[in-house]
């Protein structure tokens, strides 16, 4: 059976102080160079995609559409959508 010893702890307790004081000074140092990073790659993944958008509308605009106008005029007006026949009710006493 070990007996954990008093200079152990303290070992343990230097190694994670001093890897929490490292690890805090390497995230101030490298975190906003990250985030800059991924910052300026999601504003060209947005350019690419609206470049996209205009490229396909202006190719879609440069087809050649054929447009049909009705030239029939309809006489009577369209109908609305019958549902049932209106009854009137009678009161009886």
């Amino acid at each position: 059976m070990q007996v954990a010893s008093f200079s152990g702890f303290i070992k343990t307790l230097f190694y994670i102080i001093a890897f929490y004081y490292i690890f805090r000074f390497l995230a101030k140092l490298f975190l906003p160079l990250l985030i800059k990073k991924v910052v300026e790659k999601a504003g060209q993944n947005m350019h690419q995609q609206q470049q996209r958008h205009y490229q396909d509308s202006w190719q879609n605009d440069q087809k050649d559409e054929t447009i049909i106008f009705n030239t029939s005029k309809d006489k009577k007006p369209r109908e609305t959508k019958k549902v049932g026949d209106y009854v009137d009710y009678e009161e009886l006493e």
